[in-house]
């Protein structure tokens, strides 16, 4: 929004933004539980298919938002409101007829054409997509990522959550070290997309492993066929292996997580508009333009960096409080989260919980103000620690 400033592009997320910033959030939460929850409960308990009417109104739907967009001359509108009506349409469509909404999978061909756009992306936007060593890098990290795609399955059928943790550090590591050995002059850099591509490729991996256990969830007794949970923090009584008990904690957490976000996004991205439509404007960006550097570096590697040293600090905030639970959210959801407890303890009179709340909060708002100092460091070659 702020690259392409009073565009149709920068009006859209502007309205919308604004739209979900004034939504309360127990109404936010509410409409989430009809809508997402029952909705889609209903919708596999039924039939999961998409309808033609349906499909058609989705399709077009999808072309209108992305002509907007991208916007343009009307006739670039026109075939951007083409290839996104029909690209949305054949997808649903394909996703319809293969009964993927009971059976989702993403599959070696689905992880390889996803690891391919990771590629492309954290090479385009980082190092350009003329750089052959970087393309050389990105695609070394994901054959190894496709490799361990097939090597791993049998090894997660016994997951636990340290063993997917080491997993993925190893899997950064390696992107790392890859990058290190293959970087030349520039190892810094090498090493960045080697770490985001890894990091991305073991996601892929990890999310095609639990769509494999979606329909054994689904059609857990405890579940009967209602995955999307409206409340509580887990199944009562439901017992599984790691990929369905982490399935499990995913769809109790799904709406809550979502109402959060969908609260706090006009908060970050008007900070970040903001923030980068200054940092544009200052000496030092005119200066590397003028120095003849191409506008990805300027953007990426000049304005951005400095663009999030505001968003750190909000970032650190809302987390430390994001920790101490949020009270309206937990309650419509029955979360009994720190929120939970500080409300209870409210009506009993009870000091101590209390007095346990506010020390949590006190050292979560110390700690990650920490963080934040420490990632000023990262963003801002100005700032040191010593």
């Amino acid at each position: 929004t702020a690259l392409r400033q009073y565009s149709g592009f920068d009006f859209s997320i502007t309205f919308v933004s604004f739209f979900l910033f004034s939504l309360p959030s127990f109404l936010l939460a509410v409409l989430l539980k009809e809508f997402v929850a029952i909705g889609f409960n209903n919708f596999l308990q039924k039939d999961p298919r998409i309808g033609i009417g349906v499909l058609l109104a989705i399709a077009i739907v999808s072309g209108l938002i992305w002509q907007v967009f991208i916007g343009g001359q009307l006739r670039r509108r026109l075939i951007v409101f083409g290839v996104s009506a029909l690209a949305t349409g054949g997808v649903l469509g394909f996703l319809s007829a293969t009964n993927w909404f009971v059976n989702p999978g993403l599959g070696p061909i689905g992880v390889l054409l996803l690891i391919a756009a990771t590629v492309a992306a954290t090479v385009g936007v980082l190092a350009g997509l003329a750089n052959r060593r970087s393309l050389l890098i990105g695609s070394a990290v994901g054959a190894l990522g496709m490799v361990s795609y097939f090597a791993l399955q049998g090894v997660l059928n016994q997951a636990t959550l340290g063993m997917i943790i080491g997993l993925g550090l190893v899997a950064v590591l390696v992107g790392c070290a890859v990058g290190f050995a293959l970087g030349g002059h520039d190892k810094g850099q090498a090493m960045r997309i080697g770490a985001i591509v890894a990091f991305f490729s073991a996601s892929f991996v990890l999310i095609d492993r639990f769509m494999q256990a979606w329909p054994s969830y689904v059609d857990h007794p405890r579940i009967n066929g209602r995955p999307i949970a409206t409340v509580g923090s887990q199944t009562p009584g439901f017992t599984g292996d790691f990929w369905q008990t982490s399935l499990d904690s995913f769809t109790h957490l799904l709406l809550p997580t979502i109402a959060l976000l969908l609260v706090s996004f006009a908060g970050y991205t008007r900070y970040a508009r903001a923030g980068l439509l200054e940092v544009m404007n200052q000496d030092y960006i005119r200066t590397a333009r003028a120095k003849g550097l191409p506008e990805r570096v300027v953007i990426v590697r000049h304005a951005l960096r400095n663009m999030l040293i505001p968003i750190a600090t909000l970032v650190a905030t809302d987390v430390g409080a994001l920790l101490g639970g949020a009270v309206i959210t937990e309650s419509v959801f029955a979360i009994p989260g720190m929120g939970q407890l500080f409300n209870a303890s409210l009506k009993r009179v009870d000091l101590n919980p209390i007095m346990g709340y506010f020390l949590v909060i006190a050292i979560m708002a110390i700690l990650f103000n920490f963080l934040a100092d420490l990632a000023y460091a990262a963003l801002d070659p100005r700032v040191r620690v010593k």
